[in-house]
């Protein structure tokens, strides 16, 4: 197969960090080629605008990275398209020489233990998509009204965004971007404690270090840490001695600094438990009541790393409401293979399989968290982006490329009568929403229903 002497023409099927990480690699490597970007809804960013919380700005602010990128003019942006339902992997197969699929992974994990099924129960993905106004869950409705105590399984840096949330004086959220309708069922919450419940121990905490100590600034919010939680045990020490990231230890050492803190005097309490593992969820005419945790201890592993070891003894916690935060998970996309185990798009170094050990399917890649899984930072998405460009770019010299026709996929979608948004559209929204939150004394008031999104777009076309 021998590589085509039109420009280089790529597909990216996502508009998250990874895809615009990729958007950019692929225009380093040569100036020439066309990059066109798809994404389900009108607007672009994916996690950056639905999943960053609304009081870390500063995170958010890569998107002016994203915009330098979009400014390319080989850069294109076709939004509320949908694979699968609009165009076909082989419509893509047919207009570009490759494809990247940067979809991320939009689901939840489960528990997988009884009661999950309760009332009460909810995914931490559900939350954070729903006070950020992201068109999928706008819907959810959480029982912050009656709730004073709730349990988040899981210390990563998700649990800690929900657990702030849930914490914080909404006049803290008030000048953000958050949503509308959170912010009101906020005002009305009743939530004073927060458990965090993790199965490993506190140096092993999945949380980053400015996470943890963000909460505990809080005006009135403790954290509290009893001494048993706070214990970093023998076989830990060792670990972090040898193998453990400064983050680490600055974890374990802000830790053990809240053990004689105590309960502290403020009215909120976000409580750090560890070794504790949720074996099942109790609840009352249908509704959550508590959930029982298995106490576990740290054991090494053939390389010494600790990992958790059941003990046999239970404890029954009290609580109104749970979070699950025990990380995202990716879902299918049509004509796309997809690993159900790890829930993500099968790759050998970002080439796509046709499945899990099976043929490397030409032309097309995986880039961001359906590649590797919900890990890393938003940066991590730029090496994982340049990693899958390096493989494409092989691929390319080796005219292992697909063979696309000479035709514009624009010209497709609008024989179908696709109503295609286009970065200018998706520009004009941006000013749109940031206007209305001036207005409102805020960031930006973001329209949360993909209706209004395109009702609105339509009228900014003129």
């Amino acid at each position: 197969m021998q590589v085509s002497s039109s420009p280089w023409r790529v597909a990216v099927v996502g508009s998250g960090p990874s895809a615009f990480y990729t958007a950019e690699a692929v225009f380093k490597a040569d100036p020439a080629a066309t990059v066109d970007l798809f994404d389900r809804l009108p607007v672009p960013f994916g996690l950056v605008r639905g999943g960053v919380a609304p009081d870390h700005q500063n995170i958010k602010g890569v998107v002016k990275v994203y915009n330098k990128i979009a400014a390319n003019p080989g850069f294109r942006f076709f939004g509320n398209v949908r694979i699968g339902r609009d165009l076909t992997v082989a419509d893509l197969a047919a207009h570009y020489h490759q494809i990247v699929y940067a979809f991320g992974c939009e689901s939840d994990t489960k528990l997988g233990i009884p009661g999950e099924d309760l009332a009460g129960v909810y995914a931490a993905t559900d939350f954070v998509g729903w006070y950020n106004g992201h068109p999928d869950h706008r819907e959810h409705r959480f029982d912050l009204q009656e709730a004073r105590t709730v349990a988040l399984v899981g210390n990563g840096n998700v649990a800690m965004d929900v657990a702030r949330i849930l914490l914080a004086s909404p006049d803290h959220l008030a000048p953000t971007d958050i949503a509308g309708h959170a912010l009101a069922t906020l005002r009305t919450s009743q939530v004073k404690e927060v458990s965090l419940l993790g199965r490993r121990g506190p140096a092993q905490a999945a949380f980053s270090p400015k996470e943890i100590e963000e909460i505990a600034e809080l005006p009135d919010v403790d954290v509290v840490v009893g001494a048993a939680d706070g214990h970093v045990d023998a076989l830990s020490k060792a670990w972090l001695e040898k193998e453990g990231a400064r983050s680490q230890q600055r974890n374990a050492e802000f830790l053990q600094g809240q053990v004689a803190h105590g309960e502290g005097n403020k009215p909120k309490k976000l409580r750090c438990r560890f070794l504790v593992g949720p074996t099942e969820l109790h609840g009352e005419s249908g509704r959550l009541r508590s959930v029982r945790v298995q106490h576990m201890e740290l054991v090494a592993d053939a390389d010494g790393t600790p990992r958790p070891k059941a003990t046999g003894k239970f404890e029954d916690i009290e609580v109104d409401l749970l979070f699950k935060a025990i990380g995202y998970r990716g879902v299918p996309c049509p004509g796309v293979p997809f690993d159900d185990k790890k829930g993500i798009v099968p790759n050998v170094e970002g080439r796509v399989v046709e499945n899990v050990g099976g043929p490397v399917r030409t032309g097309h890649y995986t880039a961001g968290w359906c590649k590797r899984g919900p890990t890393g930072l938003i940066g991590t998405n730029s090496l994982c982006a340049k990693s899958t460009v390096d493989a494409m770019k092989a691929d390319r010299a080796g005219g292992k490329v697909l063979a696309p026709a000479n035709g514009d996929i624009a010209s497709v979608m609008q024989g179908r009568g696709i109503d295609a948004v286009s970065w200018a559209d998706w520009q004009r929204l941006d000013a749109f929403e940031t206007a209305q939150g001036q207005k409102a004394g805020k960031l930006r008031e973001k329209l949360v229903s993909v209706t209004e999104m395109m009702q609105r777009i339509h009228a900014l076309r003129g």
